[in-house]
């Protein structure tokens, strides 16, 4: 069964921690370049798997008592929020252009780009986080993918304008602000429970 709530949560923390990253910008480049819709799937499927991986993560530490996943999860809520607020604004990355605009030289290119970029991301390791501190693995895949998938939407169709009208550096000051009190939270639950 699916936690609506749970979903919602990891859906909110994972697009906005999503939002400033480099690989929304690439995605962004890329749908400039060639159909949306190819480089769409490509970045979707390079997500998927990097979702179904965070959340195997994440489900094996289930498997440690619970003081110690929060104590776990709380400080890499924590060193996440310090990586978001430490963190330089990166410039665009060049992204390789394939030699033709078919399906699967588009799509390989945004699954290739997206499965490199984002391997060990912070977002990986967030959705890991979220996997073990709810023991909901579907809700929180479900949520990650939900929240990449519309970052990686928006970055490829409509990044520019987004970018304009929000300021990159807020975005990320409220990603690192929900990660925060997601850290102090499970820290707090730690030393209590």
């Amino acid at each position: 069964m699916i936690s609506i709530t749970v979903t919602a949560l990891v859906f909110g923390v994972i697009f906005l921690a999503e939002l400033p990253d480099k690989t929304a910008l690439a995605g962004l480049v890329l749908g400039t370049r060639y159909r949306a819709s190819y480089v769409f799937a490509g970045v979707a499927a390079a997500f998927l798997l990097h979702v179904v991986l965070a959340v195997a993560a994440g489900s094996v530490l289930t498997l440690l008592p619970q003081q110690i996943v929060h104590a776990l999860t709380g400080v890499l809520f924590l060193g996440g929020a310090a990586m978001l607020l430490l963190k330089k604004d990166d410039d665009e990355e060049e992204v390789k252009k394939p030699a033709d605009q078919s399906f699967w030289k588009v799509a390989g290119t945004g699954f290739m780009l997206i499965l490199v970029a984002e391997f060990g991301d912070l977002t990986q390791i967030m959705t890991a986080n979220l996997a073990a501190r709810y023991d909901d693995p579907v809700s929180v895949g479900l949520g990650a993918v939900l929240g990449l998938w519309v970052v990686a939407g928006l970055g490829i169709v409509g990044g520019k304008a987004l970018m304009k009208r929000v300021p990159l550096r807020l975005i990320t000051q409220i990603a690192a602000l929900l990660m925060l009190g997601l850290g102090v939270w499970s820290l707090w639950e730690a030393v209590s429970g």
